[in-house]
C-alpha cells in the first residue's frame, strides 16, 4: 500500500508534512514497538536455547544407552583375548578370574536343514490345503496351509507364521523338480526337523537325503544336526551351541571353527577399557555442564559486569536440568569396596561444575584394591539385587533426564517449546496489529495535517487579494 505520506513543504503552509507526520507516528509508535522487539529477540534466543538443550540431552541420553549396551559390554572388569580369533572369541564377565585356557574345537554344533521329495511341477504345484507340522526338539508348531496353495505360497506360509521362532524355508530346484528346503537357527543333537500332516511333504525321523538323492528323496541334507565338542585344558565337554557361556566361570567362548583347531584364551583386568568407558561418560557429562553454562552465562564487560546475556541466563530450567544429573553423582552405589565416584578419580570441579578424571588415581585404585570387578556394577547396578541397589549410575542419570526429554505435553523441554511458539505467534500478532494502528495513524495524521495546509494556503490566497484591493485603492487616491 501507497503511504500517504506527501513528501516536501506543504504548498500552502511551506510545512514539512512528511517530517512532522513521521515523527508523530514513531512517537506514539517507539513504546510498544520496542517492547515487542525487546520480547521478539528473547523468544527467539529463547527457543534456540531450548532447541540446544534438547540436542545435548538427546546426546546424553545416546551415550548413556551405548555405554549400558549388552550387546557390545563396555564396562567389563576383565578382559578376554583368543589367541586365534578363527578358532574362538572370548568374553569375560565380572566374575571373570585372571588366567589362561587351552581350547581345542574338534566340531561345531550344527543345525537341521532337510528337503521334501521334488515337484515335477515347480514351485507352481498345487498343494493340498490342511495344517503342517514342523517337529524339533519333540515340540510340533503349526502352519497353516490354505485351499489353493502352491509351493511357493506353502514357503512364504513358513516364513511368515513361523520364521520368529527360527525356521526357514525356501525352493532349490535340481534335475528332478523344485523341493522345499528348511532351515532352523536351533543347534545341537536332537534338533532334526520332521514334517507331517500335507501329503509330499513329509519327513520323518532318522530320514537323509542321501549321497546321490532321486526325485522320491527327502529328509536330512548332509550329516545330522549335532553338539559342539571341544575341550578347556583337555577336559572334554559339549555343547548344544556354539556359545558356551557354562564351561568356565565368567568366560563367554564363541567357537568359529572345528577340525580340531586349538587356541589359548587369556583373562586379564580390563583396565584400559575400564579407562576409556569411563572418560566417555565423563566426556558426555562435561558436554552437558559446558552447554548449559554457555546458554546461561552473559558477556561480561572488561570489569567483569554482565552486559550482554546468554539465550537462558536466569531461567530456572537450565539450573534444574544440572542439579538433575548431578543428584546421582552423590547416590552411594551399590558395589562391596566401590560405592562412590571419588574412589575412581572422578570428581566435581568446583568451578565449573564439570567433572574431572584422574586416570592415576583411577589405576592406582585398579591395581592396589582391585576394584576392576565392581566398576560395572556401580555404572550399570547389580541384577541380582532388588530395589535402588539394582539400577546403575547411568540408569539413574537416564531417569533424571526423562521428564526433560519426554515428547509430548508431559516433556518439560516439548512444553516449553510449545509455550515459546504460542508467545512467537503472539508477538507476530501483536506486531501486525501495531503496523495497522500505525498505517491508519499516518493517514489520519497526514489527512488533517494536509487540510491544515489546503486552509492555510486558501488563506494566504485571500490575504493577498485583500492586499491587492488596498493597493489599488491606495493607488488612485495618490493619483
Amino acid at each position: 500500500m501507497a503511504s500517504p505520506i506527501q513528501p516536501g513543504s506543504g504548498l500552502g503552509s511551506g510545512l514539512n508534512i512528511s517530517s512532522i507526520v513521521t515523527a508523530l507516528v514513531n512517537a506514539d509508535k517507539s513504546a510498544k514497538q520496542n517492547q515487542i522487539d525487546r520480547q521478539t529477540a528473547t523468544n527467539t534466543a529463547q527457543i534456540s536455547g531450548i532447541g540446544s538443550l534438547k540436542s545435548v540431552l538427546a546426546n546424553f541420553q545416546t551415550a548413556m544407552k551405548n555405554l549400558s549396551s549388552t550387546t557390545n559390554p563396555q564396562f567389563l572388569g576383565f578382559t578376554a583375548t583368543s589367541g586365534d580369533a578363527k578358532v574362538l572369541t572370548a568374553t569375560a564377565s565380572n566374575t571373570a578370574v585372571n588366567g589362561t585356557y587351552v581350547v581345542k574345537v574338534s566340531n561345531l554344533a550344527t543345525s537341521s536343514k532337510v528337503a521334501t521329495a521334488a515337484f515335477a511341477g515347480g514351485a507352481s504345484t498345487s498343494i493340498p490345503e490342511g495344517t503342517l507340522n514342523i517337529t524339533q526338539n519333540g515340540t510340533s508348531v503349526p502352519v497353516t496351509i490354505p485351499a489353493g496353495a502352491t509351493l511357493q505360497s506353502v514357503r512364504d506360509a513358513i516364513n511368515t507364521q513361523q520364521g520368529a521362532n527360527g525356521f526357514s524355508a525356501n525352493i532349490v530346484t535340481d534335475s528332478f523338480g523344485s523341493r522345499l528346503v528348511m532351515g532352523s537357527s536351533a543347534t545341537g543333537a536332537g534338533s532334526d526337523i520332521t514334517l507331517s500332516g500335507i501329503t509330499g511333504l513329509e519327513i520323518t525321523a532318522g530320514q537323509k537325503m542321501g549321497a546321490t538323492p532321486t526325485a522320491t528323496s527327502a529328509g536330512a541334507i548332509g550329516e545330522f544336526a549335532v553338539d559342539a565338542n571341544f575341550t578347556v585344558d583337555g577336559l572334554a565337554l559339549t555343547s548344544k551351541t556354539n556359545t558356551v557361556d557354562k564351561a568356565v566361570s565368567g568366560l563367554t567362548l564363541n567357537l568359529v571353527a572345528g577340525g580340531d583347531a586349538t587356541t589359548t584364551v587369556t583373562v586379564g583386568p580390563n583396565g584400559d577399557g575400564l579407562k576409556k568407558a569411563i572418560q566417555s561418560f565423563v566426556d558426555a557429562y562435561n558436554q552437558v555442564v559446558t552447554s548449559v553454562n554457555s546458554l546461561t552465562k552473559p558477556t561480561l564487560d572488561k570489569d567483569g559486569n554482565p552486559t550482554v546475556a546468554a539465550a537462558l541466563t536466569g531461567d530456572p530450567l537450565s539450573r534444574s536440568v544440572l542439579a538433575s544429573i548431578r543428584e546421582p553423582l552423590v547416590t552411594t552405589g551399590a558395589g562391596d569396596k566401590l560405592t562412590v565416584l571419588s574412589q575412581l578419580g572422578i570428581t566435581t570441579n568446583q568451578k565449573t561444575g564439570a567433572l574431572d578424571f584422574d586416570s592415576t588415581k583411577f589405576s592406582k585404585a585398579m591395581d592396589t584394591q582391585k576394584l576392576g570387578g565392581e566398576v560395572q556394577k556401580l555404572f550399570l547396578g547389580d541384577p541380582t539385587a532388588t530395589g535402588a541397589a539394582a539400577k546403575g549410575l547411568l540408569t539413574r542419570m537416564n531417569e533424571a533426564i526423562q521428564p526433560y526429554t519426554v515428547t509430548g505435553k508431559e516433556g518439560i523441554l516439548d512444553s516449553r517449546s510449545t509455550n515459546l511458539a504460542k508467545t512467537k505467534s503472539n508477538l507476530a500478532e501483536q506486531q501486525a496489529a501495531l503496523d495497522r494502528r500505525v498505517e491508519t495513524l499516518t493517514a489520519v495524521l497526514t489527512k488533517k495535517y494536509n487540510d491544515m495546509d489546503s486552509l492555510v494556503g486558501k488563506l494566504k490566497a485571500t490575504a493577498s487579494n485583500i492586499t491587492s484591493m488596498f493597493d489599488a485603492i491606495n493607488a488612485q487616491k495618490n493619483a
